[in-house]
């Protein structure tokens, strides 16, 4: 489990294709990251898991299934590439973000972005078709492992405002206009909809 509060970002070093899946190569640029083999790392919002004690120069290995592939944007992941890096919470911890899961919903799209006069800016998202009904004005989503309040949810589109601290520590910070994102939907929502049945219009 993650809070969506993303720690700092890795370069992607290699991708290496095994059988149907591939193993991805990561070196943190975070001070002090630790990891160990086994632990779980959400990267850009996908809950991966730590192959192998990291190497010396502190590179961390992933084996990505080809589930993973298909249900993010990975597939067209090329060496020099940033991602996203959170640690597993720990029980005691503050949840200053939301809780996430770090499972995938869908791959979307960021759509642009308006700079809001402080540093920060206002970008527009899109999601996948059904991804809607999880869209609630306020509410909390999951952007390549961000945790981020939407604004004004329109259809599959959503905006939300992000602070000059987020664009700096985050890969959004220079994310261009038709990148492809990962998203991850509230977990509450979901849960509220698996109880009470989806919504008829």
């Amino acid at each position: 489990m993650f809070t969506g509060l993303v720690e700092g970002k890795a370069r992607v070093r290699r991708v290496e294709t095994r059988g149907s899946g591939v193993r991805l190569v990561l070196e943190p640029r975070i001070a002090g990251f630790e990891a160990h083999s086994g632990q779980s790392i959400a990267v850009s919002g996908a809950c991966l898991t730590v192959a192998g004690e990291p190497g010396t120069a502190g590179e961390l290995e992933f084996d990505l299934s080809a589930e993973t592939l298909a249900c993010t944007w990975f597939g067209g992941l090329r060496e020099g590439q940033e991602l996203n890096l959170e640690r597993a919470l720990r029980v005691g911890d503050r949840l200053d973000g939301h809780l996430v899961s770090g499972h995938v919903d869908g791959v979307g799209r960021l759509v642009g972005r308006t700079p809001s006069g402080d540093g920060g800016c206002v970008m527009e998202f899109e999601g996948p078709p059904g991804f809607e009904r999880w869209l609630v004005e306020k509410g909390s989503v999951t952007v390549d492992g961000v945790s981020l309040t939407l604004v004004r949810p329109q259809g599959r589109r959503f905006h939300v405002a992000l602070i000059p601290l987020t664009l700096e520590r985050t890969t959004l910070g220079s994310a261009p206009a038709g990148a492809p994102v990962n998203l991850e939907a509230d977990a509450i929502g979901k849960w509220v909809e698996r109880l009470t049945g989806p919504r008829t219009r």
